[in-house]
């Protein structure tokens, strides 16, 4: 398992095969170490959006993980993330077109 920062993961990037199988890493939130396996098409658009917004990906990882803990059946932490990402690139779809 990969822990630490994704945001130079040796086994993805903007090469990576959409795919490819998921990838273990560790991450921090709320204090607390835990894992998640996600593609890697989908570390390089959570670390995209992260860049983006700011923010260092654990703390885009928590505010998707706080969203995720407000719905009345939380799904699991990777299964948000996924569909963050997808309503996200929606959005940002929408907005392109409204241009």
């Amino acid at each position: 398992m990969m822990t630490g920062d994704a945001l130079d993961g040796p086994d993805d990037g903007p090469l990576a095969s959409p795919f490819a199988p998921p990838v273990k890493r560790s991450v921090t939130i709320a204090g607390h170490q835990t894992a998640i396996s996600l593609e890697p098409i989908f570390w390089d658009a959570l670390r995209d959006h992260a860049q983006r917004d700011g923010l260092p990906l654990n703390a885009l990882i928590a505010r998707i993980d706080l969203a995720r803990m407000g719905a009345p059946d939380p799904p699991n932490l990777a299964s948000a993330i996924r569909c963050w990402l997808f309503a996200r690139a929606a959005c940002d779809k929408d907005n392109n077109y409204s241009q």
